[in-house]
């Protein structure tokens, strides 16, 4: 039977953070003490130093040879079912293979990615004792390197997809028989440009390079989209739990628009704007495409703000605008799409995907804090206490720094439900009601029982983690619904995982 003393335990543990949250909110919003750049230096301080330290922290300091293999069992079971039940559903789903895998990509966020690292560690433990702790961090190694990368996977599929069909229509695709990537070339999210040149040999088969842009091309405003006021770029490097805020570096972070568009020409030069929509690449080999985005729009632009509303907003998740004429030319060869051969887009997915993955700062933390936990648990070798000092007063930052940043991040968007009131509804009865039941059918097929099938069903309930929004963001899928669940699944996340807490104690 849970207690008035324990809830007020609870209570306890969690308001420091919404404390820290709130204190940033209010700070942004309505005192003006953080300007946009501010806010940037803070993220960046917490993505690449306080959570990835935190997290190696945390997990260097967890007995790997005390697994508890049901629990992580019953997590990964839950989150394999809803992942088949989701790709089951989109088969029936009308629309093109990027849509469903759009909504599989999105969902599988939603319900199955919580806030293991900043808000279950403290809020567990405090509900049902100090063993919670270990358990959370064995979450937090499986959604780092496991499926934080198939994440990863399915966004880089889906921007391979997208450029595939935007650039090779039809059955062109299918003659595609290498692509090479240049080093310089880090991932297909878009936030830089880049050439997509192609060739056709002798035998028809089609060699595509993909390259970084070295020049600014000439504009078209009829193959651009834009978005009013400041875009936050997403970081590369992002931490565990957290994002990082990153402003073009010009005069008016807030005044700035952030258009992207496909800018096409031929091999001797890309400053002739094909506006009528791309030319086959089965009839003109080695056309190049530029994906223009972030400086380079401004350059092209002559450095002019095409935004005034100071309010962080969202790209149109359609980044390609084409001609209604072309599209209608290419219907049927687009109803006709056929794609590469699968090595070769398992190649590319998964140079562009570990090149991102050495990026980030949190994969390094995450596998040497595990290798550390599995030498300094088997042959009881402790850190020198120089090192773990160091690495603790970090740490003991990244808590409350997270949720500092978290609230920054609140204060700068024009609105906290971002996606309408009627997604809002769907994605928290996913998230709060739909993840949990099903994270409990696995936790008792799996065999727990008593405090950890409570510690398992409320660890569910936890509001939206951080790093799928960096994703949709970086990927431009569906921003507004992962916004949604940070910002206003942080705000009800507590009377929701207290509500279980309550339940489940009865």
């Amino acid at each position: 039977m849970i207690t008035l003393q324990d809830l007020y335990t609870v209570l306890c543990a969690t308001t420091p953070l919404y404390f820290a949250m709130l204190a940033a909110y209010f700070s942004v919003k309505k005192w003006k003490l953080f300007t946009p750049v501010q806010c940037t230096g803070i993220s960046r301080f917490v993505s690449a130093f306080a959570v990835p330290v935190l997290s190696f922290y945390f997990i260097s300091q967890n007995n790997p040879f005390l697994m508890d293999c049901r629990f992580i069992l019953a997590d990964t079971v839950s989150k394999v079912f809803v992942l088949f039940m989701l790709s089951v559903f989109g088969s029936f789903f009308r629309g093109s293979g990027t849509t469903r895998l759009d909504w599989v990509i999105t969902l599988f966020s939603v319900s199955t990615l919580p806030n293991t690292l900043v808000m279950g560690i403290p809020l567990l433990q405090a509900m049902y004792g100090d063993f919670t702790e270990g358990l959370m961090v064995q979450l937090v190694v499986l959604q780092c390197i496991v499926w934080y990368t198939l994440l990863l996977f399915l966004f880089e599929y889906r921007a391979a997809t997208l450029l595939i069909r935007e650039q090779f229509p039809g059955a062109t695709a299918a003659h595609i028989t290498t692509i090479h990537v240049d080093s310089d070339i880090i991932s297909l999210d878009g936030c830089n440009p880049f050439y997509a040149e192609s060739e056709t040999d002798l035998n028809g088969r089609v060699h595509v390079r993909i390259r970084k842009s070295t020049s600014t091309s000439a504009r078209s405003p009829g193959l651009t989209s834009s978005s009013l006021g400041m875009t936050p770029r997403l970081s590369n490097i992002s931490g565990a739990e957290i994002y990082s805020i990153q402003p073009t570096p010009r005069a008016s972070n807030f005044a700035e628009g952030d258009t992207s568009g496909m800018v096409w020409g031929r091999s001797d030069g890309v400053g002739q704007v094909v506006l009528g929509g791309p030319p086959s690449p089965a009839v003109a080999a080695g056309v190049k495409v530029v994906w223009e985005t972030c400086e380079s729009d401004r350059e092209g632009q002559g450095g002019k703000d095409v935004g005034g509303d100071k309010e962080l907003s969202f790209r149109s998740t359609s980044r390609f605008i084409k001609d209604n004429a072309y599209e209608e030319e290419n219907k049927e060869e687009r109803d006709m799409q056929e794609m590469p051969r699968a090595l070769v887009m398992l190649r590319l997915i998964l140079i562009v995907v570990g090149r991102k993955l050495s990026r980030n700062p949190n994969t390094y933390s995450s596998i040497l804090g595990l290798l550390w936990s599995l030498v300094s648990f088997r042959w009881e070798i402790n850190m020198p206490d120089i090192m773990k000092n160091s690495v603790k007063i970090i740490a003991d930052a990244g808590l409350g720094m997270a949720m500092f940043s978290l609230g920054l991040f609140m204060g700068l968007q024009p609105r906290i439900i971002a996606c309408g009131n009627k997604m809002a509804v769907i994605t928290m009865g996913i998230k709060f009601i739909g993840g949990p039941l099903i994270m409990a059918g696995a936790s008792i097929a799996a065999g727990l029982r008593g405090v950890k099938l409570s510690t398992a069903i409320v660890q569910a309930a936890l509001p939206q983690g951080i790093v799928p929004f960096v994703f949709a963001r970086e990927y431009d899928l569906h921003p507004d619904i992962l916004s949604t669940g940070v910002i206003f699944g942080m705000l009800v996340s507590l009377p929701v995982t207290l509500l279980y807490y309550v339940l489940l104690g009865l």
